[in-house]
């Protein structure tokens, strides 16, 4: 008869135990997802005439602190990232899709070629990003974007009839260094993403404006 009060005081403890683990454990703060670059709707090109330039873009490179979701904020020596807010997809990603749509913009300037494409592009574009971030002058101050990029454009031997391709000193290669500045209106996440979204197409456009002037 002594069994039942036992047991009883067994499943009531280990019922509290349960519940006491409960309230230990902590809820994540929420994360929310932003993006920038967003592509822009390409104007339709007339006529079937084929664009006078094409150009095969390679992968973007990025800084490994600043390719992924995260977003990065530096003051001085010092760098964090800014909690509760990442990116939708990865940064390298997003600026890809970025850097493609300012390219779309001018499909009756230039192609760009899909990277599985067969034959040898007759330009290459290599876009490396050296610095993706937000820089505060001092804590709590409102940021600035910086946004710098390499890009290195190269032609490649061209075949001629017969498959003779020219000579290696006939091909060339020109690269320039952007660098956009974009001050966000606030020290606040949304208007930092907004600084950052600014800068991303000022300097895609820059790119792919500097990739047909000196591919003519």
């Amino acid at each position: 008869m002594i069994l039942r009060p036992v047991l009883r005081l067994a499943v009531a403890a280990a019922a509290a135990a349960v519940l006491s683990g409960c309230s230990l454990l902590s809820t994540p703060d929420p994360v929310q997802l932003y993006r920038f670059g967003l592509p822009t709707d390409a104007p339709s090109v007339e006529g079937d005439t084929p664009a006078p330039l094409s150009v095969s873009i390679r992968r973007i490179e990025f800084p490994e602190a600043t390719g992924d979701d995260r977003i990065l904020g530096v003051t001085g020596t010092e760098t964090a990232y800014i909690g509760g807010a990442r990116w939708v997809s990865p940064a390298s990603t997003l600026f890809d899709d970025s850097l493609k749509a300012a390219f779309a913009n001018r499909a009756d300037q230039i192609r760009v070629l899909g990277r599985r494409e067969p034959g040898t592009p007759p330009l290459v574009l290599q876009v490396t990003v050296t610095s993706f971030e937000a820089r505060y002058a001092a804590p709590g101050a409102t940021p600035d974007v910086v946004i710098t990029a390499r890009a290195q454009l190269r032609s490649t031997p061209e075949r001629h009839a017969g498959g003779a391709a020219i000579r290696p000193e006939q091909a060339r290669s020109v690269e320039r260094v952007f660098t956009v500045t974009q001050p966000a209106g606030e020290n606040r996440v949304a208007a930092i993403v907004s600084a950052f979204d600014t800068a991303t197409r000022d300097i895609n456009i820059q790119i792919a404006d500097w990739t047909i002037q000196s591919a003519r």
